[in-house]
């Protein structure tokens, strides 16, 4: 692999869109930052549930870890967001753990042109109650796979949206790849990719996604929140290189039972045409090229959002307007990741979207 610079991990994380975010800072001056640093806030859930949330970790010994082979078996690391019968007690769960939040604040803007102060990533809550009991019944389970090179704390806000409707979302890291990640033992995983990644190591970054998600759908019986999970029926959805992987794990693994596909090339296996699909894309996107391309022909539910950009299906749609309101990023940097438009109706769309499909097309497909 070959070793790059840390700015080329934005164009991983785009699978090819454009990075030129931090070059074009000059030619929109931001409005003086705030004196102290800022507390971005994510938007809350809508639904009738309030929502917890426990983490697990999965290895795979049958795989050696192929970013770093050195670490021997494969490791997973996931977050379970559920509804929950009560959250009395027990505390919101903070987006970025203590010990990942100041390794995102120095990647943040080498990769996405975000500030490199003014902002307190650690002091982000989420919306989720740390181990919070999980309310009675039998509910879908969704996986999240991430964006190239990020987290999956990024999915934070979509996730607990359709927690708070009744659905078990399971967001899934792919350590080594995504930008920081913190292990059971207490350290953090750095990525190590640092540039666009060439056509064998992209495949080899969605291979490694889909056998992660395996691993996961193998291993749901050992989530805390098993017991209220109903396995028959499960769905995946992704951003960007993960749109990509989790249309490869449905249509290689028969337990999906639908799929939703957020901005993600589709033009590395045919897509078989035996789950529910849906297609979300923005009109800003670099790519739009080849996701037009390679959507072409596909039965599915497609929408694009407007004024939009990569990232607005991320929960930066809420984080960057904040920033860009605080004069912590300039119109270029926020057009570049979220769009110029309404980023909270963007991300409304969205939700809506996702609420409606998962709450039919899971049940649909039947063995």
């Amino acid at each position: 692999m070959t070793t790059l610079s840390r700015r080329g991990l934005g164009k991983a994380a785009l699978l090819g869109a454009t990075t030129a975010l931090l070059g074009s800072r000059a030619a929109h001056a931001a409005p003086p930052a705030p004196a102290g640093p800022l507390v971005p806030v994510l938007p809350a859930p809508t639904g009738p549930h309030p929502v917890g949330v426990v983490r697990h970790a999965f290895t795979d010994r049958s795989r050696t870890d192929p970013w770093d082979p050195a670490r021997g078996a494969r490791q997973v690391v996931v977050s379970a967001v559920y509804p929950a019968r009560t959250v009395a007690g027990r505390p919101r769960a903070p987006q970025l753990t203590p010990a990942e939040a100041p390794v995102f604040a120095r990647l943040a803007p080498l990769v996405r042109g975000l500030p490199a102060t003014g902002v307190d990533w650690g002091a982000v809550l989420t919306h989720a109650h740390t181990g919070a009991p999980p309310l009675p019944g039998r509910r879908a389970v969704v996986l999240y796979t991430p964006g190239g090179g990020d987290a999956r704390t990024l999915g934070t806000g979509l996730a607990e949206e359709l927690a708070s409707h009744g659905t078990v979302v399971v967001l899934v890291d792919h350590p080594g790849e995504a930008s920081q990640v913190e292990l059971p033992d207490g350290t953090v995983r750095e990525t190590v990719l640092y540039g666009p990644p060439d056509p064998a190591t992209f495949r080899t970054m969605v291979d490694t996604r889909v056998a992660d998600l395996r691993l996961v759908l193998d291993r749901l019986g050992e989530l805390t929140v098993a017991a209220v999970t109903d396995p028959r029926r499960t769905g995946v959805y992704g951003h960007s290189a993960g749109g990509t992987a989790a249309a490869l794990l449905a249509a290689r693994d028969p337990r999906i039972r639908a799929v939703a596909d957020l901005e993600g090339y589709l033009d590395l296996e045919p897509w078989p045409g035996r789950r529910p699909l849906l297609l979300l894309r923005t009109d800003g996107f670099e790519g739009a090229g080849r996701i037009e391309s390679s959507w072409a022909g596909l039965r599915a539910r497609r929408r694009t959002l407007r004024a939009a950009n990569h990232w607005v299906f991320t929960d930066h749609a809420a984080l960057v307007p904040q920033l860009h309101a605080a004069g912590l990023v300039t119109d270029a940097v926020r057009d570049g990741l979220v769009g110029p438009g309404d980023a909270a109706a963007a991300t409304a769309v969205v939700r809506r979207e996702l609420r409606a499909f998962f709450g039919h097309a899971p049940a649909r497909v039947r063995r």
